[in-house]
């Protein structure tokens, strides 16, 4: 068996202990993840209403909604409590030693398949200069980490929702964990609020099964080893990017596991440690799943810029190369136009009932070109007259861009495409943050399994 851990180490991943709750309503008790639904009080409100007086994750997350800037320690010490109080009063089982393959239909999707794991954060860094085992896809905001870290820092439990993705074209590996973990019950089924879909876990823990998907990380890494050095004798053995090959990217939940990690280092830090010693906080928690799973598909996050309204947006928008711009009728215009191939990029611009089409020339992923001009927008004013936020969804979109007033404007960004996803990150880092989204909002990673962390 210790072989069979040595083995899924060099693979970065770890057996983990996790916590499943006891007699409690699963329905109350999984939420989805916290940086969902950002301009949707309304929405949290609901789901706090739905869970009042439930064992529930709510109370042991802190949805983005309400980080407003405000001092936050009040509600990072009910979180804590929370966590204390959960562990107190038995609302765990006992500890399951093993990972958990899941299944989940979501609304628009069925079947998407899943492993939830520990990684190794010693082999997990968010820097673009570094070439670890595990790599961030998107962009990191240092300046966003503290309050994350904040939440973690002294937290007992572990609720995870981030995503890791593999590159698994041949779509064998997940599939068949499926067919080994499924030959025994279930450790859990429920049905997700809020029209959400509903998803069920099974035990992975036996050694034969343990030893299988060793062997099939083992496969991924190789064939990434073989694919990156194809791709370096084909440009005469000098790459552009000299990054070694990875077998995870992180999908989503970039800011949370960059937060974990710097936690562990800060943990290390503070007592002097030398070696890698055996701590649960050098573990995070997180589901793979398979970069070209069908039941995935990758969607952009839009913006809406608040504080300069339809006009100045389209100003700012008019420095792009090539730029041009013309009115649409409406909505679904404008997103038939985004939606359709085109030789650069199309975005659509929308406000208090003002709908125009952008093209630029400038190829790739379109946040590429985007994201620099709204971060030159931002730091101009200071941080005083000018925000943005970044939204899941054409109808959450439109609905904030459409009802918000004059002085605020929606970048509809088009579509996205997942293949080559791990090559671009090799060979040139990180995308622009928040580049892509993997699936709508209601899609999103539910907290239901936990793990002690202090």
């Amino acid at each position: 068996m210790n072989n069979i851990r040595q083995k899924l180490q060099q693979s970065a991943l770890a057996v983990p202990e996790i916590l499943l709750p006891g007699k409690v309503d699963l329905q109350k008790w999984a939420v989805i993840a916290c940086d969902q639904f950002t301009q949707d009080r309304e929405y949290w409100d609901k789901a706090a209403s739905f869970t009042a007086g439930a064992p529930t994750t709510l109370n042991l997350i802190f949805p983005e909604v309400f980080l407003t800037g405000a001092d936050n320690t009040p509600r990072i010490a009910a979180i804590h409590k929370a966590m204390k109080t959960y562990l107190e009063q038995g609302v765990f089982g006992a500890p399951e030693k093993g990972f958990v393959y899941i299944e989940r239909d979501t609304p628009y999707q069925k079947g998407r398949r899943g492993l939830v794991a520990a990684i190794d954060l010693e082999q997990y860094d968010w820097k673009p200069d570094t070439q670890p085992l595990i790599r961030s896809t998107e962009g990191t905001v240092a300046e966003r980490l503290p309050p994350r870290m904040d939440i973690r820092r002294g937290a007992a439990l572990e609720v995870p929702h981030v995503l890791l993705l593999i590159d698994d074209e041949t779509g064998s590996m997940l599939p068949a964990l499926g067919e080994r973990a499924k030959k025994n019950a279930p450790l859990y089924q429920t049905n997700l609020m809020m029209d959400s879909g509903c998803i069920s876990g099974w035990a992975f823990d036996a050694e034969e099964d343990l030893a299988f998907l060793a062997e099939k990380l083992e496969e991924l890494r190789l064939r990434s080893l073989n694919r990156y050095a194809a791709d370096k004798n084909a440009a005469g053995g000098n790459a552009e990017n000299s990054d070694a090959p990875f077998l995870f990217a992180v999908g989503d939940g970039n800011h949370s596991l960059a937060a974990a990690k710097g936690i562990w280092e800060e943990y290390k830090k503070s007592r002097s440690i030398t070696g890698l010693p055996e701590h649960p906080c050098r573990y995070a928690m997180v589901e793979i799943e398979n970069l070209y799973d069908p039941a995935i598909q990758f969607e952009p996050i839009h913006r809406v810029v608040f504080g300069l309204g339809f006009d100045k947006t389209l100003s700012l928008l008019s420095r792009l190369p090539d730029f041009s711009s013309r009115p649409v009728s409406g909505r679904d215009e404008l997103v038939r136009l985004c939606s359709e191939p085109f030789n650069g990029n199309r975005f659509g611009l929308v406000s208090a009932g003002r709908y125009a089409l952008i093209e630029t020339s400038a190829a790739g992923i379109s946040t590429a070109c985007l994201q620099p001009l709204l971060d030159g927008a931002l730091a101009d004013a200071g941080g005083s007259s000018i925000s943005i936020d970044y939204i899941h969804g054409e109808e959450e979109l439109f609905r904030l861009a459409e009802n918000a007033g004059r002085a605020a404007a929606g970048i509809l960004l088009p579509p996205v495409n997942k293949a080559g996803l791990f090559e671009t990150v090799a060979r040139s880092g990180p995308l622009p943050r928040k580049s892509f989204s993997m699936g709508n909002a209601a899609e999103k990673r539910f907290y239901l399994e936990c793990r002690r962390l202090f």
